[in-house]
């Protein structure tokens, strides 16, 4: 996946907004909350994939080659992919729309509301 196509893909979720930190690091969030990151860019390496995701995913995707729990994000269960085959798009995508669920049933009903994240 390229980080176009990786920021495309973060954009389709609902309430999601994009923040360039961390040198070039494209950060997605949903109500104010990170769910997804794509980085390496700026220093010329491959690009990083990290994503938030469950406890099973997380224990079962650490043990896997070309993924590792995510620098300064691992307390948190996050992995990254330091590898672009370590995950196909398809998985890639699974993962991200996934950690993007996990993050938005972490916010309150209200900001769930304000951001039209909740079905009536």
């Amino acid at each position: 996946m390229t980080r176009e196509e990786f920021d495309a893909y973060c954009a389709s979720l609902a309430a999601t907004t994009n923040v360039i930190q961390w040198g070039e690091a494209s950060v997605w969030k949903v109500g104010g909350k990170i769910f997804a990151i794509a980085a390496g860019w700026d220093k010329g390496e491959p690009p990083k994939f990290s994503f938030k995701c469950s406890e099973m995913s997380y224990e079962l995707l650490g043990q896997e080659r070309g993924l590792r729990p995510a620098p300064y994000l691992a307390r948190a269960k996050w992995i990254q992919a330091d590898q672009v085959s370590a995950l196909c798009d398809r998985e890639l995508k699974a993962y991200i729309a996934q950690a993007h669920a996990l993050i938005a049933a972490k916010l309150t009903k209200k900001a769930q509301a304000d951001h039209g994240l909740v079905k009536d």
